[in-house]
């Protein structure tokens, strides 16, 4: 299986590099641009650039549902149909930006809706089938009918997480380059043959997510947009959840987690006191606004994720999973 991972992540990084320059200069003809919040002057000069470029690696994904193996294949492909349920919600809200020249997209309600909806469906799946266990490390629980609640925090809360970390060129993508290819590695060590094909859909994001910073890291020529971003989100949190590792998202994404705390932190002290813990949540934008490089900040995001995964997937095999 080694090989084929291998080819799957070699191929579908080719197939993202080609797609990659053809999907920009399309959302450039239809003039897709992202318009900038006026109170981030920092990213004024980013204004007009092309958005939606998430199609890139969900393209690419799409790609690498030819190299699923015929057993559990289903699976795989409801995997990526999960995947493109959250890209589809993420694109309403990017189209209802293009088309009015703001940064309001959907009503947050309205997002917040969108991803119910469709965790509830992860929920109900993961409950018909069985799946009601959840791991960490060496610990094994059956939690039975508590996946459901469980499911639907995880992709709420995964989905937004991610979502809040796509603020500068390169970072969301990298950040969550580093966490699939390390969480491709703790499916693919597991031995069990109903993640190998999770596994490859991992090293097949790995290559579009690739084929993508081609393309967005500073100066970016094609933001991910929410197309991207809760597709991203809805990926990591249901590979998670239907392999039992949801506990890992925490501990591999905790710069994911870093982003969310952050701006729950700022949105709920500023309704309590009227005043601000950082200059600009989530994180980044604090550290951006005190002066730091965005690149800086991307490769620091960046270390820190694939330090803690490499530790993470280190004591995975020294528990043996």
């Amino acid at each position: 299986m080694a090989v084929k991972y291998l080819l799957c992540g070699l191929l579908s990084l080719c197939f993202s590099c080609l797609i990659a320059p053809v999907v920009v200069v399309i959302c450039r003809r239809l003039k897709a641009g992202q318009t900038i919040l006026h109170y981030v002057d920092k990213h004024a000069s980013k204004q007009g650039t092309p958005t939606m470029g998430g199609a890139i690696f969900l393209l690419t994904l799409l790609f690498s549902g030819c190299f699923l193996s015929a057993e559990n294949a289903l699976i795989g492909w409801f995997v990526i149909a999960i995947t493109f349920a959250y890209a589809i919600l993420g694109f309403l809200d990017d189209f209802i930006k293009v088309r009015s020249h703001q940064n309001e997209g959907l009503k947050p309600y309205q997002k917040i809706v969108g991803q119910v909806g469709v965790a509830v469906v992860v929920a109900v799946f993961l409950w018909m089938s069985g799946r009601t266990e959840v791991n960490l490390f060496s610990l094994h629980f059956d939690i039975s009918w508590g996946i459901i609640p469980l499911s639907i925090l995880v992709m709420v809360a995964t989905t937004n997480s991610v979502n809040l970390t796509d603020g500068l060129d390169g970072l969301a993508g990298g950040v969550s380059l580093i966490y699939v290819l390390f969480f491709g590695f703790v499916l693919a060590i597991t031995g069990q043959a109903e993640n190998q094909n999770l596994a490859i859909l991992c090293f097949g994001l790995c290559g579009g997510l690739l084929g993508f910073l081609t393309q967005n890291c500073n100066p970016a020529k094609i933001f991910m947009g929410d197309t991207g971003s809760l597709a991203l989100g809805g990926f990591i949190g249901f590979v998670s959840l239907i392999s039992g590792f949801e506990f890992l998202i925490p501990l591999m994404g905790v710069m994911f987690v870093l982003s969310s705390v952050s701006d729950i932190i700022q949105v709920l002290h500023f309704k309590r006191t009227r005043k601000r813990v950082f200059l600009m949540a989530p994180l980044h934008h604090h550290f951006e606004q005190k002066g730091v490089h965005e690149n800086r900040i991307v490769v620091v995001y960046i270390v820190i994720t694939m330090a803690v995964c490499l530790a993470v997937f280190c004591g995975e095999i020294a528990v043996g999973i």
